[in-house]
C-alpha cells in the first residue's frame, strides 16, 4: 500500500462528494486507500457509501468531534504514509502521492510533511493555482495545518495521536508537540498544494468565526495545562492577548 487518506466529514456532504470525486480521479485504488470517518451527520452522508464504494467509511451516529474521530480512524489505515485531508479540501498536484513519497524518502528524520493551503472558492484547478507560491519553499517549522498533510504511521504510532479530550481546532498543535518531542522534524513545503475551498464570506455570515474562536480559545488553554510543566503564565498571555487584539 502506497498511501492512506483520511478525512473527517460532519454534514458537509455535498463538499464530501466534491473531494471524493476528485480523489478518484488522482489515484490509483489498487495502491492508495481512503477512509472517511463521518462524525454524527444528519445530512445523508450516510448514503455515500453506496456511491463511492472504493471508499472505507466508518460511522459514529452520535457526534465525537474532529479530533477524537481522527483518532479513531488513523490507527486503522494500513499504509506507512497517511495524508490528511478536510472533506472540503483537494490536492491540486496530480502527482501528490508519489510527490509525498520522494519528500519522506529525501528526510528520513521528518515526521509530518505540511502542504502549502491555498484558501478560496475558485473556477477551477488552475485559477487556485494562480494565487499560490511561485517560488519553491522548504524549511522546517514547529506546526502544521489539518486541511493538508502528511504523517508517518510509524512516528504517529509512538504519539498519543490526535488528543480525545479536544473536539475540533487545535489538535493540530498537539500532534505537532509530541512528534518534536520524540525526535522527528515536520517540515512545511509547497511543492504539494491543496486548495481549502473556504468561503470566507459565508463563514462570516454564518458567524462560523465566533464558533472557532471559542473552540481555539478554549483548546489553547487545554494545551498548556497538558504540555507545559507550569502553565498558568502562559495561560494568562493567551487571555491577555485575546482580549486586547478581539475584545477591546
Amino acid at each position: 500500500m502506497q498511501a492512506s487518506l483520511l478525512i473527517v466529514s460532519k454534514n458537509r456532504k455535498q463538499d464530501l462528494i466534491k473531494t471524493l470525486s476528485i480523489i478518484d480521479s488522482l489515484i490509483d485504488k489498487s495502491k492508495v486507500e481512503v477512509l472517511v470517518f463521518l462524525d454524527g451527520c444528519t445530512d445523508g452522508s450516510e448514503n455515500l457509501i453506496n456511491e463511492f464504494k472504493w471508499v472505507k467509511f466508518f460511522i459514529s451516529k452520535k457526534s465525537i468531534g474532529a479530533s477524537a474521530a481522527r483518532h479513531k480512524i488513523y490507527p486503522l489505515a494500513h499504509s506507512e504514509i497517511l495524508i490528511g485531508l478536510d472533506d472540503d479540501a483537494h490536492p491540486l498536484n496530480l502527482d501528490f502521492v508519489s510527490k509525498t513519497e520522494n519528500l519522506f524518502d529525501k528526510n528520513p528524520n521528518v515526521g509530518i510533511l505540511a502542504f502549502e493551503e491555498i484558501k478560496g472558492v475558485f473556477e477551477s484547478d488552475s485559477d487556485a493555482l494562480k494565487v499560490s507560491e511561485k517560488e519553491k519553499k522548504e524549511f522546517l517549522t514547529t506546526e502544521f495545518i489539518g486541511c493538508g498533510f502528511a504523517v508517518r504511521k510509524s512516528v504517529y504510532d509512538i504519539t498519543n495521536g490526535f488528543p480525545v479530550w479536544i473536539d475540533i481546532y487545535g489538535e493540530e498543535s498537539c500532534l505537532s508537540i509530541e512528534v518534536l518531542d520524540k525526535g522527528y522534524d515536520i517540515l512545511y513545503t509547497n511543492e504539494i498544494k491543496i486548495n481549502h475551498r473556504v468561503n470566507k464570506e459565508q463563514r462570516k455570515l454564518n458567524e462560523q468565526n465566533y464558533f472557532r474562536f471559542g473552540k481555539q480559545l478554549k483548546n489553547s488553554t487545554y494545551y498548556y495545562l497538558v504540555y507545559y510543566p507550569s502553565p498558568f503564565s502562559n495561560i494568562l498571555k493567551l487571555y491577555w492577548h485575546n482580549f486586547q487584539k478581539y475584545a477591546l
